[in-house]
């Protein structure tokens, strides 16, 4: 069943774990509805390789995330969760960025604290991150410009040192961050990741990323955390596929005996519903 508004706010806080996955367009966020997921956050890692085929280094533009936020937010039914980078400049700039997600129809926004144009820390270290003075500026920012108070705003921090990271999580949440979002860097334990908990007073947003998703149980992760994302399993999983069938096919040009099987033509059809389409034709298309 599907959650939104103020019963999806009132889940999260109260640390009744959402659990989703990263899209990185519409179709991948259908298979993320069907597959039974609590949520969709689109993936900005995964939006730069699907829509660019670039890295995550904020190379697209607010207005290119907001088309494929758009159209998943269309395409499904469940909450949706924008990552929305460094919220494309400065503190005003963050009020624009947040009125035009929010009109989007998403249900939450991830905006971290790093230097613009951002850097991909699971990729790179040494990332930048902006002085606290304004991460708490841009937060009370995007507090401001937020029309619906149950639209969730979530703070990301890049810092990896945890001292550091929970005194801006503090400061976030006393800004007006709904939540706080350490990366994977941060800790290496869970128990880490309970003292962030418990010094930001406010259930944590998890990309379940490297050892999040390796070493934890999906119940210590519902110890600290409101939302819990995998992230990147749906773009590397159509990665992996997709060059694993496309090498055979190059070389065999046969689709005989391929390495990982195809989806079906005629539940493919139905699942992106052709067959809903083919009625509405028939009520609304009337021959002469």
């Amino acid at each position: 069943m599907s959650i939104r508004g103020v019963e999806f706010r009132n889940r999260v806080l109260a640390q009744k774990t959402v659990w989703s996955a990263g899209a990185y367009d519409a179709l991948s966020a259908k298979y993320i509805e069907a597959a039974g997921f609590d949520a969709v956050m689109t993936s900005g890692f995964g939006v730069s390789a699907s829509f660019l085929g670039q890295p995550d280094a904020e190379l697209y533009t607010m207005s290119e995330n907001l088309t494929v936020v758009r159209n998943v937010t269309g395409a499904v039914t469940i909450p949706v969760i924008a990552d929305i980078d460094t919220g494309y400049g400065n503190a005003i700039n963050v009020m624009r960025t947040i009125r035009e997600f929010e009109a989007a129809g998403v249900s939450a926004v991830i905006m971290e604290d790093q230097v613009a144009p951002k850097r991909c820390p699971i990729c790179v270290g040494g990332v930048e991150v902006i002085p606290l003075e304004e991460g708490v500026a841009k937060i009370q920012a995007a507090v401001a410009a937020r029309r619906d108070p149950n639209m969730l705003i979530i703070a990301r921090t890049d810092v990896v040192d945890g001292a550091a990271a929970m005194e801006r999580g503090r400061a976030y949440v006393a800004a007006g961050a709904d939540m706080i979002q350490p990366i994977s860097k941060c800790f290496n334990s869970i128990d880490g990741l309970r003292a962030m908990r418990e010094a930001c007073g406010v259930p944590l947003s998890l990309q379940l990323l490297g050892w999040l998703e390796r070493d934890l149980s999906p119940a210590e992760v519902a110890s600290v955390a409101g939302m819990a994302t995998y992230a990147l399993v749906p773009l590397m999983t159509v990665a992996a596929a997709l060059k694993e069938n496309l090498t055979a096919l190059a070389q065999r040009h046969s689709t005989k005996d391929l390495p990982r099987p195809v989806t079906d033509h005629n539940s493919f059809i139905d699942f992106i519903g052709f067959p809903q389409i083919e009625e509405l034709q028939k009520r609304y298309l009337k021959s002469a």
